[in-house]
């Protein structure tokens, strides 16, 4: 089992930014308590207050989508009409490290102990 990166990105309706701000922010905790969350964390675009992604690492693609199958996120996808306009938009991606550690991956810059074989 290999670690995966996801980003998801939404984009809320207009006047409900900040109930989808919050919709969102009630995710974090049992998304952190899930197996196999190593970042789960959500932020809004500095040019549209509109704007949301989730950046997430997970210990494996499986651990990934017993998340994506909990009753929280289920819950969730059925209520994002209520909020968004577009989304969620959900890609997976594995990574392709190199340069520094601590810069060249995700998982180095969170202060994973992997070192670079790139």
């Amino acid at each position: 089992m290999s670690e995966v990166v996801v980003l998801v990105t939404l984009v809320a309706r207009p006047g409900k930014e900040s109930e989808a701000e919050k919709f969102l922010w009630d995710l974090l905790e049992p998304s952190h308590e899930d197996a196999g969350c190593l970042l789960y964390a959500v932020h809004r675009a500095a040019d549209d207050p509109r704007r949301f992604a989730f950046v997430e690492r997970w210990e494996s693609r499986e651990l990934l989508e017993q998340h994506i199958a909990t009753e929280h996120i289920q819950t969730a996808m059925s209520r994002v009409d209520e909020f968004f306009t577009e989304g969620p938009h959900i890609v997976v991606y594995d990574a392709i490290p190199g340069g520094d550690v601590d810069k060249g991956s995700i998982a180095g810059h969170a202060g994973d102990s992997r070192s670079s074989t790139g």
